[in-house]
Order: C-alpha cells, then structure tokens, then sequence
C-alpha cells in the first residue's frame, strides 16, 4: 500500500512520510514553491498520497466556475453530453480533476446513471498501469476505487512490456507510447470515439520551453492541439464499407492552470496522488517544471501564455492554406499515388511555412509515415517544388517525387518509394476478421467532429496579417513578440534564460544519446512477403495503405473478358479449374517489382490453342489457367500502362510459397479464373492528417 501520506488542505500542509526508499540518488529538492502537497524535504521516488481534509476553506472554490468553463470547451469540441467519452486517468490532481468536471458535466446535462445506478452513464476511466515500480498495481488499484467512488466506471490495463522495460533515458516517451496504445485499444473495445486527457496552460508552458530550446518553429512552439485525432492501426468493418477506426483526442483544461487542478480536486474534496518521479532532473520537462516554478509570477505565466496563443492562432492560419490547398491541387490514384497540379497550387505565390506544411502532409499521406520533415530535407522540398516545369526526381521522407508522365513538368508524381528503410518497429500489416461492429461508432465520431467544425469555422484567421509569426524560428519569435509588446523584456529575458540552460542539458547529453541510438535502433526495409501466408477469405493491411483479400470459387463465371470471344468458348459450362484446392492453396504479398511486368508481358506471347476441349485434363474434365492467364496479363497490361513506372513499386502482388505470381488486384490480373482478389487503396491515415484544432 502507499509509503507515505500527505494530508492537504488549503491553508496549511500537515505531512507526515515515512517511505521506502529505492532510489535515493533520484531525490532532489523541488523548486515549485506553490506545490501545495511538498515542503523542503528532499522528494523520494515512492508515489505520494494525498488526501484532502475538509475545512471551511474549501467553500471559497468557486466550482460553478470551472464547470461553466469545461462545459464551454466541450462544446468548442462538438462533444456532448450524451456521447460516450474515456477519461486518461493516473490519479494526479490534473486527471482527478478531470474526473470531477467530467462527472459534473455529464450529469448536469441530465444524462444520468446506467442501469445498475451506481455508474454515470456513457463515461469510462482509462487507468494504465506502467508496471515499472513494484507498488505499482496497489497505487492503480487505489486510484480505480477513488474513481469509482465518483461513479465513474474503470478499466485497469497493466502494460506488457514484450521487448523488456523500457531504459531509464527513454522511459517517459516509452511509458507515454504504451499508454496512449492502451487508450485506443481500450477505446476501441468499448466502442468509445473521444478520449478526454488532463494536459493544461502549465503543461503547453514548459513545452514552449523545451521546443524553443531546440530551435522549433512557429508550429512547434504552437504547442498540443485542443482536439486531434488519433488512429489506430486496428481496421473495421463497418456498414459494408472498411473503416480505419480513430480517436478524437481531446484536451479540456488547456485554460486551466496547474494551480486550478489542485483548487478543483479540493473544492470538491477529492483525493489525488503525486508520482515525486515527476521531480526527477534526469528528464528535461521536470528540469523545465522546476524552473519554471521560480518564474510563474502573474506578469511572466500571462505573458507566456499570450506568445503561445499568438503562435496558435498563426498555426491555425497555416492549416487553414494547406486543407485549401490540397483541395485544389492533389488528386490521389486507386493504386496508391497523389499527383500535385503545380499549375493549380503556384507555389510562387505561398508562404515558405505553408508550402512546406503542405508538402510534409502530402508526403507523409503517401508514404503513411508520420515523421515531421525537417531541416536540410524540408528546404531541398521547397526548392523542387518551386522550380516549374519540374524535370529531375527525388526521394525523400519515403516518398519518391518526379515530373507526371505527359505533364510536360507541370504535375509532380508522388509516390511510396518501398526502398527507403521502415523503423524497425514499423507493422506492414493487420490481419482481422470480416465481422460488421454492433455499434458503428466511427459516424457518432464525424458527428462530433462536424459540430467542432461549425465552431471553428467561426474563429478562421481569415488572412496573413492575423498571424504575425510566419516563417520565424524560436528566437526570432521570441524577439518579434517583444516588439509587438506582447511580452516585456524581463520576461524575454526569462525565457532566453531558461532556453539556454535547458540548451546546456540537451548537449551535453546529444553525444551519449547518439551512441545509444547507433547501438541499438536499427532499421529494415519493407518486408518481401507478410511475415504470415494469407488464406483464402482472409483480409490482411498491408503496408498501412491497403485491404488485401482473397478466395477461390469453384465456378467458373463465363463473361470475364468482353471483348475477347474465343476465351467464352472454354469457360462456357460449369467447369472447374484444376487449381482450385482450398486445403493446399495459400498466398504472401509483396510489392510489385520489374519481373512482374516483364512476366505478364512474357504471356501475352504464349501460344493461342484453337482447341480448347484439347486443354482438359483427360481424366476429370477440368480446365487448366494457360490461356486464361494469357488474356487475363493482355487486359493487365493495358491497365498498367496507365500507371507511371515509378508508382508500380508500390502495387502490392499476390504470390504463392514458391513466389510464382498469382494476381496483380490493381489491375485486375489473375493467373487462375476461380480465384477473386482484391486490394483497395485505404491507408491508415487520411490526407491532411485527420482533424486538428488549435483553438
């Protein structure tokens, strides 16, 4: 059970520790000297518990304020109350308070308790356990009885840590990962379309820090989006048509500050952990934290706070011109491709900051990588892109750009480019069951990201003027938002002050970092076949991009070729191919590679047989592939030479154990008529990225 207890109220703190302490080399003393749970004692690395005591303080919380403002930011969303959230909860007092403006929230909007009238109706707590300290299952266990105790109901996910723990310089982004995978699982299951998480004003604070101090752009320094969604790499099934299931992530508290979640849990009496792992200045946030809470006077937080919502409102600009301009300028192929009318995008006319944002969500569509593209890479984009007619090619962020066949330069092809290496973690595929979900809840979802849609579209930043940190690094932000006044020079002073000592920790540690990361992240190119045979009425995803299925029909249909006359007179009837064989037949896909082509064009001169009783087998009667597969690659060939050379790489091929080719769905060959393939083009995520909002 807890180590320690800490009892909180407003006026005063009464603590009394009595901890275990494994790590005592992590024990420093905290900075914050709001922090109303921590005096000067040295923070061991035991979770803290801490219980709020009643007094006649806790009625100077003006609760009705926070609810009016959390029930503002929901409908900022297009969340209502009747839909079905998760709540990110670890126990803290930001997801406490989460919980308490949730509950509240849900339950004045008169949608009440669920049939057993213990637990509000449609909202559900998401607690993970990171199973990293030895208390761990009691703390989260803890934690679900106090959320329980608000009539929330919760699900404990303890994480599996298949490839071992993660190490102690990676283990807040690894822990973070695993989490937010364990959300979207979770979410999934329970067919559940928002997830609610407590990241709030001091939280974009010291991520403005921690970017600047790493040279961000204007984007970066714009902070966590309001809303975003999130995909998963789970595909559904749903209403007849595939669907890549998402998330909408949504941060309600971003104008609260970190003192207003310790207000909301003691204004409603409620009780809350503290991890003092998150004090620890191994980790560049909590360094950032610690500083910043010598800082946060009321002129430096707002003044802070004014910068990013500047930034913000200059992101919102930027995303508005790219939704635009895909629009109007990328028509995106069936195999798999996008082609950039430069003609219609004229790129003389755009922004550097917009342009390159627009090449970077174009790229990242095709290649379904969602790296950010950066530096020497993202100015050599913005160069080719520029430069019309456009005559040379390039590979870049996985994708390989070159001139559109017959667009005289005027088009650029945009293309998975299958030689450039995956990361090593990377899944070429999911495999899944053909079953329709009770509950379609990808439509509730574009329900509710239409009304966030019809709220923002009354907040545009109709031009460039409103946004006045356009192509700007950090620095130059910084030193443009003290000509405009929105901050003073003793906070300007602050903030160059903070940047550079985080700057000092970040380089000091690049060379150890590097080390580490050349030792053990390695890459590999895009797997030949799936790690697993496909079955016939199996459906895999392969690449991120496409649904692949495939089955064999013991009936031969009679009108595959219109056009082709002799090929009817051997199909007439109800024979059977004498390769259909469900039990031995199985097939692996790949991509296209030049021997496919070369192949299909090598049958196409076969011999033609005029007697067609003459390719029977003797003994059963069945019909053998040879001239099928002949008149089948004649059509495929007509179809492939409408497909550029450079976007045949991608096409996925199904092949048998020995790699002998059996169909090419694409374009619509197949080497045996009993078998029906198919491969649509659905990648993960959509052009643009999916919806963001940067309210």
């Amino acid at each position: 059970m807890a180590r320690g207890l800490v009892l909180c109220s407003q006026t005063r703190t009464i603590a009394k520790l009595s901890f275990f302490l494994p790590y005592p080399k992590l024990w420093f003393k905290p900075h914050c000297h709001h922090h109303p749970c921590y005096g000067p004692q040295n923070i061991p690395s035991a979770r803290v518990f801490c219980l709020c005591v009643s007094s006649q303080t806790l009625n100077l919380v003006d609760m009705a304020k926070y609810n009016e403002a959390f029930s503002r930011r929901m409908a900022m969303a297009g969340i209502k109350p009747h839909n079905r959230i998760a709540l990110g909860v670890s126990g803290g007092p930001d997801s406490m308070a989460l919980c308490v403006l949730a509950a509240s929230w849900k339950t004045e909007g008169l949608y009440g308790f669920d049939n057993s009238g213990k637990f509000i109706d449609g909202l559900f707590a998401i607690i993970v356990d990171h199973g990293l300290r030895s208390e761990s299952k009691d703390e989260a266990s803890l934690v679900g009885n106090r959320v329980s105790e608000m009539g929330i109901r919760c699900k404990i996910v303890r994480c599996d840590w298949l490839n071992g723990k993660p190490k102690q310089g990676h283990l807040q982004e690894s822990a973070r990962d695993m989490r937010y995978k364990i959300f979207q699982d979770v979410c999934m299951q329970n067919q559940i379309s928002v997830l609610l998480v407590a990241h709030h004003a001091d939280d974009q604070a010291e991520l403005f820090i921690l970017r600047s101090s790493r040279d961000s752009g204007v984007l970066g320094l714009a902070g966590m989006a309001f809303t975003s969604q999130v995909f998963s790499s789970h595909t559904n099934f749903c209403n007849n048509d595939w669907k890549n299931h998402s998330v909408l992530l949504v941060r309600p508290l971003l104008d609260f500050s970190k003192e207003d979640m310790y207000k909301i849990c003691q204004g409603s009496n409620r009780d809350w952990v503290e991890d003092p792992t998150n004090q620890s200045p191994l980790f560049a946030r909590n360094r950032i934290r610690a500083s910043l809470g010598n800082l946060l006077s009321g002129t430096f937080n707002s003044e802070l706070q004014a910068v990013i919502s500047v930034c913000r409102r200059t992101r919102i600009y930027v995303d508005q011109i790219c939704n635009s301009l895909i629009k109007q300028s990328i028509t995106v192929m069936d195999q798999g491709f996008a082609v950039i009318n430069l003609k219609t995008l004229n790129p003389s006319k755009i922004e550097d900051i917009c342009l390159s944002k627009f090449i970077t969500l174009v790229l990242q569509f095709v290649s379904q990588r969602q790296r950010p593209i950066r530096g020497s890479t993202s100015k050599l984009l913005l160069q080719y892109i520029r430069t019309i007619p456009c005559k040379t090619s390039l590979t870049a962020a996985g994708c390989y750009i070159c001139p559109a066949p017959g667009s005289k330069g005027f088009k650029a092809l945009v293309c998975c480019s299958v030689d450039c290496p995956l990361p090593s973690n990377a899944e070429s595929f999911h495999t899944f069951s053909n079953v329709e979900e009770k509950h379609c809840f990808s439509d509730e979802l574009e329900q509710i990201i239409a009304n966030g849609k019809s709220y923002s579209n009354n907040n545009l930043v109709t031009n460039s003027s409103q946004a006045q940190f356009l192509d700007m690094r950090s620095q130059s932000v910084l030193d443009e938002a003290r000509r405009l006044d929105v901050i003073s020079e003793s906070t300007h002073r602050n903030i160059i002050s903070l940047q550079r000592e985080e700057v000092s920790h970040f380089k000091s540690k690049t060379d150890e970092v590097a080390s580490g990361c050349e030792s053990k992240q390695g890459t590999e190119h895009i797997a030949a076949f799936l790690s697993e045979p496909l079955l016939p009425g199996q459906t895999c995803y392969f690449m991120n991009r496409f649904i692949i299925s495939w089955k064999l029909s013991k009936e031969i249909s009679s009108n595959w070729f219109r056009g082709e006359p002799l090929s009817l007179s051997y199909l007439e009837g109800d024979g059977h191919c004498c390769c259909v064989n469900e039990d031995e037949m199985v097939a692996k896909v790949r991509t296209m590679i030049d021997a496919d082509w070369l192949y299909l064009a090598k049958l196409t001169k076969l011999p033609h047989s005029d007697n067609f009783e003459a390719t029977r087998l003797p003994l059963t009667g069945k019909i053998t592939c040879s001239d099928y597969s002949r008149l089948s690659a004649k059509v495929a060939l007509k179809s492939l030479k409408s497909i550029p050379v450079a976007a045949r790489k991608s096409i996925p091929v199904l092949v048998d154990d020995h790699g002998r080719l059996l169909s090419i769905p694409s374009i619509g060959f197949k080497h045996c008529p009993c078998m029906k393939a198919s491969a649509v083009f659905k990648p993960r995520v959509p052009l643009g990225g999916g919806h963001s909002s940067f309210l």
